[in-house]
């Protein structure tokens, strides 16, 4: 099952952390990517794949649109590296991760920590914490909103840590100015999910076929 807790406890006290602080100033500036698994959507974003040590945003017409498969290959893919594997945090989900289909998937539960927070304020105190730890592979946070002077805290923070950020929000903020890298809108056709970039830097914006192979 994944872990359950209210704080980052676990994260903060894995040692890890402090010598990845530590040892921060020597680390080059390239960052990997992971694959979206879908080679129409790779194709569009720089490097082909999701970005890490950045904030994507997704912007929801609803949930249960697949915004979960969205990202599974890539979290899959950030734990079947050497050694032990980084953490995946997910923060306010919507509704209660299925263990068991994630387990298929190839996720390590063991490594998954699902946090819920009292507030909204605590929620992104949260996700600040685990982006920048250093430890932390993906952060997955779902919000109904926040400010612009939160959002450029998360992306210094997922810069600083190298973990990829992944921001759900309504679509009704897609108007908004944002400083994430990337964002993405997912709305409910009449028989299936629409996927339109509607920001990124350093590819090509617009429609893309979803599900994508």
């Amino acid at each position: 099952m994944p872990r359950e807790t209210s704080s980052l406890a676990d994260i903060l006290a894995d040692e890890r952390v402090w010598k990845l602080k530590d040892a921060s100033a020597s680390l080059g500036p390239s960052r990997p990517v992971w694959s979206t698994g879908r080679s129409a959507l790779d194709a569009r974003l720089p490097g082909g794949g999701w970005p890490t040590a950045s904030l994507v945003e997704v912007l929801l017409e609803t949930h249960g649109l697949g915004e979960i498969q969205l990202f599974l290959p890539a979290l899959v893919e950030s734990q079947n590296r050497a050694g032990e594997a980084p953490w995946l945090v997910w923060i306010s989900p919507p509704h209660e991760p299925y263990a068991p289909a994630l387990a298929q998937q190839g996720i390590e539960l063991g490594r998954l920590l699902v946090v819920r927070p009292a507030s909204a304020t605590e929620a992104l105190w949260a996700a600040e914490q685990a982006l920048s730890s250093g430890v932390c592979a993906a952060v997955l946070l779902w919000l109904q909103g926040t400010d612009d002077r939160w959002l450029r805290r998360l992306k210094l923070a997922a810069e600083a840590g190298g973990a990829l950020g992944v921001l759900f929000r309504p679509d009704r903020h897609r108007f908004e100015s944002s400083p994430a890298s990337l964002r993405l809108l997912l709305t409910q056709g009449e028989r299936e999910t629409h996927l339109d970039i509607i920001k990124v830097q350093g590819g090509r914006p617009g429609p893309v076929e979803f599900p994508a192979s």
